[in-house]
């Protein structure tokens, strides 16, 4: 890259993560909620919005940034996450603007990742170098289709050439970048899926993040599928297109580290394991959340105000737009546990475990539960700690109403 690199993060943005760390690490998430548009599926905390004062945000951001880094003040920084949103909506100046604070309060480690998501629709060549200039060293491309046709139906605003344009400046810009794409689509077939993914893994670089379409309360797509203008896969097309997805990807090499993440060895998302594998994360922006660990192993669940204005308001004032910042009850900490452990393939660890809880596995499940899944061949437990099966990751849900 000829770009200079933001001292705050040179030489350790883009470095990719070791596969054999299980490390939880600690992560920074900022949220950025605006959008062009909202996408009908989307349930996240998306605003759209006429016009941002930018240097107005700008500063609100490095503020918040300055509340929870004087309070974790000292620890391992090992990922950013820009998220939203749309956050590449945000100038660069905005982004360089947090990145070079951020050893103003943690040690940096010498593996840091800095993600940020883009959609094709706000994608320049200017602004992407303007963020790998700021420090960013992986971006992530909403495309969510790579045909005209379900772009239109999943209510996107940009067009297969578009996307296809994202990708290539991702690829010249970033030694990292991943893509979304979104299945179990209105009238997707099995076989179009498997040619979409064999194009999808052409144009990857070593990482992609596969969702299924699910119907959330509250968004427009709910409203349309209970009138009956929406129909989705039925559940054995859903299920047959998961097991195309497995197939084709891992045939690829990329394994699915992850239900939804797939990647080839090295190029995981460090932050989202650090979710993943329960570790803390300091949350700034609109209702962005966190977890921080706290004295006698009390983990802290935090959140921000949710509306953009009054979160605003509220930090200019305040320096903060805390909402919740309370003591996660040991009922909830072993739910969520669970419920994150057992989304990577490697599973939950029962060092993790003992770690968190002070405890063994076996004390934390239900072992009734346990005894049925296991012998259903859903679930494995053993020495190094529990996993879903192949057969039992579909069905996340369903083991942890069983487990706890």
């Amino acid at each position: 890259m000829s770009e200079e690199v933001s001292p705050a993060v040179a030489g350790s943005a883009v470095a990719v993560p070791r596969r054999d760390n299980d490390a939880p690490g600690f992560g920074l998430y900022v949220h950025w909620p605006f959008c062009l548009s909202k996408c009908p599926y989307c349930d996240f905390n998306a605003h759209v919005r006429e016009g941002v004062d930018q240097e107005r945000w700008r500063a609100a951001l490095v503020r918040e940034l300055a509340h929870y880094g004087e309070r974790t003040r000292g620890r391992v920084l090992t990922s950013i996450f820009f998220g939203g949103g749309t956050p590449s909506l945000m100038e660069p100046e905005t982004v360089a603007a947090v990145l070079d604070r951020l050893g103003d309060y943690w040690t940096l480690s010498p593996e840091l990742e800095v993600t940020l998501e883009a959609n094709p629709t706000s994608v320049e060549a200017g602004r992407f170098a303007g963020y790998r200039t700021a420090g960013v060293g992986r971006v992530s491309l909403g495309v969510q289709a790579l045909n005209d046709a379900d772009l239109a139906k999943l209510g996107r605003t940009h067009g297969r050439q578009e996307a296809l344009g994202a990708i290539e400046l991702a690829r010249r810009h970033f030694d990292r970048y991943s893509f979304d794409l979104i299945y179990a689509r209105p009238d997707q077939t099995v076989e179009a899926w498997g040619r979409e993914l064999d194009e999808a893994v052409s144009l990857s670089g070593g990482h992609l993040s596969v969702y299924q379409l699910t119907i959330e309360p509250g968004t427009t797509f709910e409203a349309l599928h209970r009138r009956g203008r929406l129909q989705v896969p039925d559940q054995d097309t859903g299920a047959a297109l998961w097991e195309e997805t497995q197939a084709r990807l891992d045939k690829a090499g990329l394994a699915a580290y992850e239900i939804s993440n797939h990647a080839v060895a090295g190029q995981e998302c460090r932050h989202n394991l650090t979710y993943w594998r329960y570790g803390d994360y300091v949350g700034i922006g609109p209702g962005a959340h966190g977890r921080l660990g706290g004295a006698g192993g009390v983990k802290h669940a935090t959140r921000q105000h949710r509306v953009p204005e009054i979160w605003l308001e509220r930090v200019e004032r305040d320096g903060q737009a805390t909402t919740q910042d309370e003591p996660v009850p040991e009922a909830d900490r072993r739910f969520e546990l669970l419920m994150m452990g057992l989304r990577p393939e490697r599973g939950l660890p029962r060092s993790r475990v003992r770690a968190e809880l002070g405890r063994e596995i076996e004390e934390v499940v239900d072992p009734a539960g346990l005894a049925e899944l296991v012998e259903g061949g859903f679930i494995e437990l053993d020495a190094e700690g529990l996993r879903a099966t192949p057969a039992g990751r579909p069905l996340l849900n369903a083991l942890l109403v069983r487990l706890i």
